[in-house]
């Protein structure tokens, strides 16, 4: 992976960049961008984040094609309006969520890019999924998913029956093609719990159990504009992988199945291209292999067991530091961004990063991390990228 930084004093933003390029194929982008000035107004923020990265793209991305932008923002309610006089028609492919950037500004970007992406398939109108399609390979995105109802169980219920019917207009079923969840939630301490259970239910309805297997994913704090939605649901399918093509993570030497406390989710998941593998790292906090939190109530060594934990699972994909290509960050307590914040950077300098106020699913988890990673590969039984 190659990184790079971009800094642009005058707009008071910086980028940082991944980049998987190899001689031939897609190359790969990821990228955050972030201000570096507080206190500046949103309106003066979101120009600056709008106009360095459609400069970014010009300049070093190639021009390359928007597959994702997820937008971070500290106050959803009263910045979404202003937010989206800058976004496309068709926002399929657009996830905005209140996490506040934790270095004190008011938004900041998460982007993923490809070349060679073709995109012509995507209506303006369409309330469906996002299509990306290289050669063989379908990828289905969704983002900023929500859905009516009373509680968390009803929302999550409805969002599941939702995108399982519009998989199946892919010819695509939740268990064979869906990589990747995000679900956000409000107030998660109180309505995580009913989540969980609709979760549960739709899955094995759908042929997902402890005895198949389950989806790569986060549960993690986060909020809507529409004060009515208590669950925001964010995916990533894929159709057109073989048999033997997705492989699980689990590194039981460090973690437990996540059943064993009754959530259903996979701790990551790598997908085997015939020239790289992709990595999915669910969002890992500091357990160990019987399910029990360590270092209660210290963040800075659950912070240290932490990326112990995502460093097993990535060592299960054969991928190392060197080949993640963002990581998110959640804190549950800004007190502890210091601390926390020292210990990613020395450990992940030069990798895109984003740490952002989202407390975790379970209390005494005080950070929690995901990410992903891209490792060049040479395997003549699946077609590359």
């Amino acid at each position: 992976m190659q990184y790079k930084t971009i800094t642009d004093g005058n707009r008071h933003v910086t980028a940082t960049i991944a980049a998987f390029s190899p001689e031939k194929g897609v190359s790969e982008y990821q990228l955050m961008i972030q201000l570096t000035e507080k206190g500046l107004p949103f309106p003066e923020q979101l120009k600056s984040v709008f106009s360095f990265f459609g400069d970014i793209r010009k300049n070093d991305l190639h021009n390359a094609t928007i597959v994702f932008r997820r937008f971070f923002l500290s106050d959803t309610a009263n910045q979404t309006e202003s937010l989206s006089y800058y976004l496309p028609e068709n926002k399929n492919n657009i996830s905005i969520i209140e996490q506040p950037p934790l270095n004190g500004t008011k938004i900041a970007l998460w982007a993923c890019l490809q070349t060679g992406a073709d995109v012509s398939a995507n209506h303006p109108s369409s309330p469906g999924l996002y299509t990306v399609r290289h050669g063989k390979y379908l990828h289905l995105w969704k983002g900023s998913a929500i859905n009516p109802g009373n509680d968390s169980g009803t929302q999550m219920n409805a969002l599941l029956k939702a995108y399982i019917a519009q998989l199946k207009e892919h010819n695509c079923t939740l268990a064979d093609n869906c990589i990747r969840t995000w679900i956000f939630v409000r107030d998660v301490d109180v309505n995580y719990a009913g989540i969980v259970k609709a979760r549960r239910e739709r899955f094995a309805e759908n042929g997902l159990t402890e005895k198949t297997h389950y989806i790569a994913s986060t549960g993690i704090n986060g909020r809507h504009a529409d004060p009515a939605a208590i669950v925001v649901f964010d995916s990533y399918a894929v159709k057109g992988l073989e048999n033997g093509q997705i492989q699980y993570l689990y590194a039981k030497s460090h973690l437990n199945s996540t059943c064993e406390y009754g959530v259903t989710f996979e701790r990551g998941t790598c997908i085997r291209y015939g020239d790289r593998r992709h990595v999915f790292i669910s969002g890992t906090a500091s357990i160990d292999n019987k399910g029990k939190i360590v270092h209660e109530g210290d963040a800075g060594r659950q912070t240290v067991r932490m990326i112990e934990n995502v460093e097993a699972l990535l060592g299960e994909a054969e991928c190392e530091t060197d080949d993640i290509a963002h990581i998110i960050v959640y804190l549950r307590d800004i007190a502890d961004f210091t601390v926390t914040g020292s210990i990613v950077e020395k450990h992940f300098p030069k990798i895109p990063k984003l740490i952002l106020l989202a407390p975790i699913c379970r209390p005494g988890w005080l950070v929690e991390m995901e990410c992903f990673a891209v490792r060049k590969d040479h395997n003549t039984r699946f077609e590359p990228l």
